[in-house]
């Protein structure tokens, strides 16, 4: 048996789970079109495929993942679980349904003024990541004059925009790393000085963390929600020990400091090996496979 990386990009996290030590197993990264040549029945094939830098949706190669998995290949991040893990809306819906706490979330299409949720909210791209184009509007008029501005965004065009209830910030997050319905590791994220947002590509610092049985058991669920094998689980901490489900990251980018007892990555694997021989998750989401 061989395990792949299926991804269009050899990003250090790609390459950290593609190399990573794990006894007697041959690894190795591909892109999808390698993938359906060199990958034979019985191989384990991780999806790894990230959102757009343009924000417009997911990088191309779902089809190949299709057939591969046709022609008898073990799939994990299945396609449909991506993109119910990349698209916010599909998040929503689906956290909403499985009742795990998440902000009352909506979409905002060209032209549409009026918004069902109370102020502030929060206004993102369905497909962002990296913290781009997220928008803070305190009141209905922010809004209509953000909407106005993003009109001008490809990305806006192609997808609209989502809107979620801000959910009071309180200076840092929580990301977990799901493989396998098991947490393997955690970062504390801190906005940096003058934002709200925690995003490291913004500015923001993380430090490692050993996250609380309740946040652990609060981000496999929503991983099992989706159906989604490998992902980044964003929790905000809300008080008396509780959290709510910001977002969720199909192709979650993590390093070694998320785990400093053991290899994230070897740990990653291996969890999601023992998971590879199980019968498909009967997750809830499994029901919306597109």
């Amino acid at each position: 048996m061989r395990f792949a990386v299926v991804a269009q990009r050899p990003t250090p996290t790609n390459v950290a789970l593609a190399t990573c030590a794990v006894a007697d197993l041959d690894s190795l990264l591909l892109t999808p079109a390698q993938a359906l040549v060199r990958l034979e029945p019985g191989d384990v094939a991780l999806g790894r495929l990230d959102v757009l830098t343009s924000l417009d949706g997911v990088e191309p190669g779902f089809w190949a993942l299709d057939q591969i998995e046709r022609g008898g290949v073990r799939l994990l991040n299945p396609p449909w679980a991506v993109v119910a893990a990349h698209d916010k809306l599909r998040t929503a819906e689906v956290l909403t349904e499985a009742g795990l706490p998440h902000p009352r979330t909506t979409a905002a299409v060209d032209g549409t003024r009026d918004v069902d949720l109370d102020f502030p909210v929060v206004v993102k791209p369905p497909f962002g990541s990296w913290g781009h184009d997220v928008a803070l509007c305190r009141r209905p008029s922010d809004l209509v004059r953000h909407l106005e501005e993003l009109r001008r965004r490809p990305w806006f065009s192609a997808t609209g925009a989502v809107v979620q209830e801000l959910v009071p910030p309180v200076g840092h997050d929580l990301r977990l790393v799901v493989a396998g319905r098991q947490v393997v590791g955690a970062i504390e994220r801190h906005s940096p000085v003058g934002d709200w947002r925690t995003n490291v590509a913004l500015g923001g610092s993380r430090r490692p963390v050993t996250p609380p049985p309740r946040a652990c058991d609060l981000a496999v669920a929503a991983a099992t929600a989706l159906g989604v094998d490998l992902v980044g689980v964003d929790l905000l901490p809300t008080g008396a020990g509780e959290y709510v489900v910001i977002e969720l990251n199909g192709a979650v980018d993590f390093t070694s400091e998320y785990n400093l007892d053991e290899d994230v990555f070897a740990a990653a694997v291996t969890a999601l090996l023992g998971t590879a021989d199980e019968p498909e998750l009967e997750a809830a989401a499994a029901g919306a496979e597109l």
